[in-house]
């Protein structure tokens, strides 16, 4: 029985290891490891991928979505609009910089925030909406600028788990007024290490965001306000540039395990697999299946059904991971917002039900006829 993990990066690391080695190699020699050209260049080839005109790196995805609100003057009394299914950066942020989250429900086929519900939870209040194009998935973006346009709010497409993905044609983080970028090693352009990058046309908030990233300095030793130290050092740079001319190949490489798995997933009875909207290409940063329980009397059950089928897979050599467990209204650190259990039911319903199986580019196809045939055996149970 062959062990298989949900993620591995060795394999693509043995694809360029010897690109990574040179250019690691010639950084380390040249004595700039913190900005430089590499940097820059790094900077100017994943704005031209993404179809913006400016890119602004940074040392974290977490801190692109900071430093994207800090530019936009987003702060104490202003509330920003988002999803509760995802991981706590999204909204963490939006604390860090003194406003307040609101969340709203999902949509319960792509996981995505639902632009209903966030023109429903507009006030005069709301500066911003961060949609998240959750596993890879892009979120509906031309229902939420229109929204967006309709109430004068900023959109800050959180495209985490999504580089390289597309809504009718265009590239997320291209789309909305702000893309916030991870290069988290697990992401589909991940670093080998941390880093992160903002995407925008606007010229003046790119100077404010450099200004940000370097202690809140316009000039050296000049500072106009408080910044933070949030740089993407050289060694990571070079490490993207090569991995950035490989990304499409393993993004359609992906594809195409997202679509063997739908094919062997299909007869399997209680799995509903991940749906992406017609004029969406998604990018599978996770595979995402539910496990329904159609005689489920509550959450909990539903819950236990999911973990239940989730260590069978574990006994039989099949990692999975839950991504989330907990949405973000539930988590205790925003008790004090007041939101109850049953107020956002899409979300909840996700957070007992979701399970994603291996994915990364390298993945054989008979990897993934051993994942399908224990999830059937699991659901036989």
């Amino acid at each position: 029985m062959n062990k298989i993990p949900p993620l591995d990066l060795t394999q693509q690391y043995q694809q360029i290891e010897a690109d990574v080695s040179k250019a690691v190699l010639a950084v380390l020699a040249s004595g700039q490891y913190i900005g430089g050209p590499q940097v820059q260049q790094f900077e100017t080839q994943f704005a031209e991928y993404i179809g913006t005109r400016h890119a602004v790196v940074c040392n974290s995805g977490t801190d692109a979505l900071y430093l994207a609100m800090r530019a936009l003057d987003i702060g104490p009394g202003d509330e920003v609009i988002t999803t509760p299914f995802t991981f706590v950066a999204t909204a963490e942020t939006i604390s860090a910089v003194g406003a307040t989250p609101v969340f709203v429900d999902v949509d319960p086929l792509t996981f995505n925030i639902d632009a209903d519900q966030v023109a429903a939870a507009i006030t005069d209040k709301t500066r911003a909406v961060i949609p998240v194009h959750l596993f890879g998935y892009p979120a509906d973006m031309t229902r939420l600028m229109a929204v967006a346009e309709a109430h004068g709010l900023t959109v800050i497409e959180d495209c985490a788990q999504a580089t390289g993905a597309q809504w009718q044609g265009q590239k997320v983080g291209a789309i909305g007024h702000v893309g916030c970028f991870s290069f988290f090693p697990t992401k589909n352009l991940g670093a080998c290490g941390d880093g992160g990058a903002i995407t925008t046309n606007d010229p003046e908030l790119v100077g404010r965001l450099r200004s940000l990233r370097e202690h809140g300095q316009r000039q050296r030793y000049l500072h106009d306000e408080v910044g933070v130290n949030s740089r993407l050092d050289a060694v990571q740079a070079v490490i993207l540039q090569i991995k950035l001319r490989h990304l499409d190949t393993w993004n359609q490489q992906r594809h195409a395990v997202a679509e063997r798995y739908h094919q062997l997933l299909a007869p399997v009875p209680d799995v509903v697999v991940p749906q992406v909207a017609t004029q969406g290409r998604c990018v599978w940063n996770q595979y995402t299946v539910r496990i329904v329980h159609p005689a489920a009397a509550d959450l909990q059950a539903r819950r236990d059904r999911r973990d239940a089928v989730r260590q069978f897979l574990q006994d039989q050599g099949v990692s999975s991971m839950v991504y989330y467990p907990i949405p973000l209204h539930l988590q205790p650190v925003y008790q004090s917002l007041g939101y109850r259990e049953g107020q956002l039911p899409v979300a909840e319903r996700l957070a007992c039900e979701v399970l994603s199986l291996p994915m990364f580019p390298e993945l054989p196809p008979e990897a993934q006829a051993q994942v399908v045939h224990a999830l059937k055996d699991a659901i036989a149970l």
